[in-house]
């Protein structure tokens, strides 16, 4: 009976939805089982940034605005900086401030799920993939605005000359193969990728101590307003609230002579010492070698747009740049792997304008089956004498890189990966951590008039000969990351966070050019002090125990280290997370509470996103709302949604995903409804 109640209830709902996903992608309009209609929050956000150095701190404000006359749970999908150290939460309704606290992530879901079956408001924080959040509220009443407040620290990049700061306000959703699911359907996007029509806002604020004179700060990606001289500046969107569409990226250039040296940044915290080194690698100009370089673009569906024009633009400035004496080849991928030469290449003017010819016409389409054209680029050990140089275009769209970053590993032999990040809203954790485990380095094109500068830049790197073979001593005892330190090229630092007993002596630093031995030390006594290197020091930690449980080590102890490490430094990880709940209930005892998802803005310049044939949004809310549904009609009428409906909402782990349509999600309904 209850499950023919709940069949009823999903087909009264279907023409309400199927006639909202006429109105464009991600426009829906919902109606609950008595045909009443209710509106999503509303989602406005704030940024902070005090900047200092090579080190940023950051709070971001989100505002819940809930504008129907029911009671809601709501989640969000936050995305956050590449080595975001994410430490604390603080939720503002009524005038009154809740703190967050770290808990094992199965502690913190089950404390979040009672807390919100018993009417309180609560807020839960945790990953939902690499450096991607999902925050969610329980119990947001009828006109209610609720405020969580979330801050990290981030590094500060240093590259080519200048500083840089990134900022993802959206993303691009991932694709998912279907040997992860075999149950998911071929090419959807996961129900957490949902995406708006009309993005969330955003406003900044960000305070920038360069500690340098300045000859130029702007932003590549948004129009700014910038205040302050000398040294101090501060910089807001120029429009006030702007969309949450694309990545924020903040730029800033020394002034000729104020360019950083080698340096330390130093904090103690909690009885240890905790030290943050860049290391410059010295301008080396020798003749470059003759390159084997092998073309990699992705054609997936979410690369269809801007994107893909993007990635052709920059392949065939790579082509363009092939010397005489080079050799070449160009894969594209989407769902299959298709070389245009079945062997590289040497590099005459018709294979040139033949394989310009080919890229020019290639059009989006498929998903984004990555592994196999890693393997095919990675396959070939390449020829005596010739340095081997795979450059790989692709937003990064995947949904689990683990096997990736395996493949990278495995195969890469005497071969170096460089990565270019493609589109408005890249993966960043895999564009900057595949090409750190394939020893090159990675550059990021966000809009089509940014590929010649880019590629510029990656082609400096290419024609130098890296430093290789990297060690570190320490004096003392130290434990630094990453531990395996990645080739050093040309414009590139060496950032290295470490645990130390002592900063006395120098630190110490050896390497091999093409031509010769190289070594260099860097004084630890002169170290500035810093705060935030201590959790940046656990995040790096936490990531590099990650990536040895995804390569076999033992599951049960590195878990453990993870968790211990998190709960010591107050961070999110995969296996901590952040929950603030109010003490008193605010919810009434009866309410008919909703689960809503506040889809995030869709990338822009974007067409297709993960090679989804239906709307994302619709899938997502679609799904949401029959949980919420199930959930009250298993779980009878005291309280209408259910703990277990809160927690399949709150905590949707990668099993159980709702993927409207497919088989998982289909027997998902039917065993907890039954």
């Amino acid at each position: 009976m209850r499950k023919t109640l709940v069949m009823s209830t999903v087909l009264l709902l279907l023409p309400a939805f199927c006639a909202a996903a006429g109105d464009g992608f991600g426009g829906v309009s919902a109606r609950d089982a008595q045909g009443r209609e209710f509106e999503l929050v509303a989602l406005s956000s704030e940024v902070d940034y005090s900047i200092g150095g090579l080190v940023a701190e950051a709070r971001i404000r989100q505002r819940f605005t809930h504008h129907g006359d029911g009671w809601i749970d709501a989640t969000y999908l936050l995305p956050l900086p590449e080595g975001a150290a994410v430490h604390d939460l603080q939720l503002h309704v009524g005038g009154r401030t809740v703190v967050g606290e770290i808990r094992e992530k199965e502690q913190a879901r089950s404390e979040f799920v009672e807390a919100a079956a018993s009417g309180r408001r609560a807020s839960l924080v945790e990953t939902s993939r690499a450096q991607l959040f999902r925050t969610t509220v329980a119990n947001v009443g009828p006109g209610e605005t609720i405020e969580v407040d979330l801050r990290w620290w981030q590094p500060v990049a240093w590259h080519d000359g200048r500083f840089a700061l990134t900022l993802p306000l959206t993303y691009t959703p991932r694709f998912e193969p279907a040997a992860a699911n075999s149950d998911a359907p071929q090419g959807r996007a996961n129900a957490d990728d949902a995406h708006a029509a009309q993005a969330p806002t955003v406003r900044l604020n960000v305070a920038l101590d360069a500690g340098v004179a300045l000859a130029r700060i702007d932003s590549p990606t948004h129009a700014t307003k910038i205040t302050g001289s000398g040294t101090q500046r501060h910089v807001e969107f120029a429009d006030g609230a702007v969309p949450a569409d694309r990545d924020f990226v903040l730029e800033w250039t020394p002034a000729l002579g104020a360019a950083p040296t080698s340096s330390v940044l130093l904090e103690r915290w909690n009885g240890h010492t905790y030290a943050l080194a860049m290391l410059l690698p010295p301008a080396q100009l020798p003749n470059p070698l003759p390159r084997e370089l092998i073309l990699v673009i992705d054609t997936s569906g979410s690369m269809e747009g801007a994107s893909l024009g993007q990635a052709k633009a920059a392949l065939d400035l790579a082509l363009q740049s092939l010397r005489p004496g080079d050799r070449f080849n160009v894969i594209q991928f989407n769902s299959v792997v298709e070389p245009l030469f079945d062997a590289p290449v040497a590099a005459t003017p018709d294979d040139v304008r033949l394989a310009r010819e080919w890229v020019a016409a290639l059009r989006a389409d498929g998903g984004t089956e990555m592994i196999p054209a890693l393997r095919r680029a990675l396959a070939d050990s390449g020829r005596a004498g010739y340095v081997r140089q795979v450059v790989f275009a692709t937003d990064g769209a995947v949904d689990d890189a683990g096997g990736l970053y395996a493949s990278i590993e495995d195969g890469l032999g005497a071969s170096r990966l460089f990565t270019i990040g493609i589109g408005s809203a890249p993966n960043a954790h895999f564009i900057e951590r595949a090409a750190t485990l394939g020893r090159g380095s990675s550059v990021v094109v966000r809009r089509l008039e940014e590929v010649g500068e880019r590629m510029r830049e990656l082609f400096a790197r290419l024609d130098q000969p890296a430093l290789r073979d990297l060690a570190l001593e320490w004096p003392g005892a130290a434990e630094s990351y990453p531990q395996r330190l990645p080739d050093l090229y040309a414009g590139e630092p060496l950032l290295v966070v470490a645990r130390v007993d002592e900063l006395r002596g120098e630190l110490k630093i050896a390497g091999a050019s093409a031509d010769a031995p190289w070594s260099a030390a860097l004084r630890l006594d002169r170290a500035t002090p810093s705060a935030g290197i201590a959790r940046l020091w656990a995040q790096r930690k936490s990531d590099d125990l990650q990536h040895r449980l995804e390569r076999g080590a033992d599951a049960d102890a590195t878990r453990a280290a993870i968790v211990q490490l998190a709960l010591e430094h107050h961070i999110v990880t995969p296996y901590t997370s952040l929950v603030a709940i109010e003490r008193t209930p605010s919810a009434p005892a009866d309410a008919d509470v909703k689960a809503v998802r506040i889809a995030n803005g869709a990338p822009e310049g974007s067409v297709g996103f993960a090679a989804t044939a239906t709307p994302a949004t619709l899938e997502a809310l679609l799904g949401l709302v029959l949980l919420a549904l199930a959930g009250m009609l298993a779980f009878g009428h005291s309280r209408k949604t259910s703990p277990a409906a809160i927690a399949a909402f709150a905590g949707m782990t990668d099993s159980s995903r709702v993927c409207v349509g497919s088989h998982a999600s289909r027997r998902r309904f039917g065993t907890e409804v039954a």
